[in-house]
């Protein structure tokens, strides 16, 4: 099998200054581990001019459309990483799934407003990425095979010359505000819990969205944000018409070596100042019995999902009810793990998983149909995924909350969180914007 060829770059823990250099070059697209400031992720990876872009076709079936991906990957040569360079990606498609194209998947009902116009998926086929290894305190431009050498040589004085600092800025036009009120909010979550008295379903997550008028580069946005809540799965992705900004705390799907892994997050509680409070918050979240039953609720559905590609008896759940802290709240995390049966491999994986459990409800179809009923909008690239699937099949990806979409002179985010039947309008009402809190505060002080 043919080996990338690699070159060395000086390491930086945080990748916006290599960024900075293909911000603005087609499909220029960056996934971020929140480093130095975040630790659980590893790598960052960024690329751009991609070889091709694949959206779906109106009306195109979600397999056909994973279909023509897994095509589009075969047209890069199978390649591997030298033998003592560890590597997550070695040229392949990277890009983003929306909420929305669980609607290719399967037959659902469509009743919320599509204001945002978004391609349900956008995924560009790359044969080169510079990749940090966090780990390894390694920066390093990684060339697939079929990279031409004048290629390669222009890649490498790109990032190796001076650079000139970006004096890009951003500003919002007003404040962030709800599309929905407090007496809204509440008469959505009043009939969830009417469909969980009928027995209809067991929990939904409900989600709401905020809006400002904006101005200038969400490069520069991302920037603050990232500085303001680093998270081991973030990225920003350019669109010819905006850009998607995720500072996402949870993974979705990973794939390597034949491995899977899922890690979603259900339970909340916001940070405090005080440190005695903070800590209060903490552990008032890993005791709530109500917390837990949200937590396992996903992870039993979740374990569905990956039994539907894993192999029979494969699937374990190492991890139960972890603490994960933030600049901004306190969750709770599960992992759930199996191996990847024979003949399956990352798109079988995302076709019977895609959209993620800990963002929909229980059971999932129902809540899905749900959340169409009662959110009046699409929720678009929120609870969607960026994500990178290489040559060698390995995968990861990331649930997009904390999200937000620049577009149309205006910049959306969503907040939301699971309801079951014991809970609490006012309390949900208020975690819905304390998740984004941080982001909207932050970009509120760049006006």
């Amino acid at each position: 099998m043919s080996v990338c060829t690699l070159h060395p770059l000086p390491y930086r823990p945080d990748p916006s200054a290599w960024f900075a250099r293909i911000r603005q070059a087609p499909g220029a697209v960056l996934l971020d581990s929140g480093r130095p400031t975040a630790e659980r992720g590893r790598y960052d990876l960024l690329s751009a001019w991609p070889l091709a872009i694949l959206q779906p076709g109106a009306g195109e079936a979600g397999r056909d459309f994973l279909q023509r991906l897994r095509l589009a990957l075969r047209t890069l040569e199978p390649a591997e990483a030298p033998a003592d360079s560890p590597l997550p990606f070695v040229g392949g498609l990277i890009g983003m799934f929306a909420y929305d194209f669980g609607r290719h998947l399967e037959q659902l009902p469509h009743r919320s407003v599509d204001d945002c116009a978004l391609p349900a998926a956008r995924m560009g086929l790359y044969a080169w990425a510079l990749v940090s290894d966090h780990q390894l305190q390694r920066s390093q431009l990684v060339f697939h095979p079929s990279v031409e050498e004048d290629e390669r040589n222009r890649l490498v004085r790109l990032f190796t010359a001076d650079a000139t600092p970006s004096a890009a800025t951003f500003q919002l036009q007003g404040r962030f505000e709800a599309d929905i009120d407090a007496a809204e909010y509440r008469q959505a979550l009043g009939r969830i819990q009417d469909y969980i008295q009928a027995g209809d379903c067991y929990q939904v997550n409900y989600a709401q969205r905020f809006r400002a008028r904006c101005q200038g580069d969400a490069w520069a946005a991302y920037c603050s944000l990232r500085a303001a809540c680093p998270t081991p799965y973030a990225g920003f992705m350019a669109l010819e018409e905006g850009a998607i900004a995720s500072l996402s705390p949870e993974r979705f799907l990973r794939l390597g070596a034949g491995e899977v892994e899922t890690r979603p997050i259900k339970g909340t509680r916001p940070r405090r100042t005080d440190p005695h409070a903070d800590a209060a918050e903490a552990q008032a979240l890993l005791a709530s019995p109500k917390d837990r039953a949200e937590n396992l609720m996903i992870v039993d559905l979740l374990r569905n999902d990956l039994g539907r590609s894993c192999q029979v008896g494969s699937i374990r759940v190492p991890e139960l009810f972890a603490l994960e802290s933030y600049p901004n709240v306190h969750h709770l995390v599960s992992s759930v793990v199996g191996t990847l049966a024979e003949g399956c491999d990352a798109f079988d994986l995302l076709a019977g998983s895609f959209p993620g459990g800990s963002i929909t409800g229980a059971p999932k179809i129902r809540a899905v149909q749900i959340i169409d009923e009662l959110e009046p909008s699409d929720r678009s690239i929120y609870c969607g995924s960026l994500l990178y699937i290489d040559v060698r099949g390995e995968m990861d990806s990331s649930i997009a909350i904390r999200t937000l979409l620049f577009k149309d002179d205006q910049v959306r985010c969503w907040g939301g969180g699971g309801i079951v039947a014991d809970s609490d309008w006012q309390a949900e009402y208020q975690e819905s914007i304390d998740k984004v809190r941080v982001l909207m505060e932050t970009l509120e002080g760049l006006r």
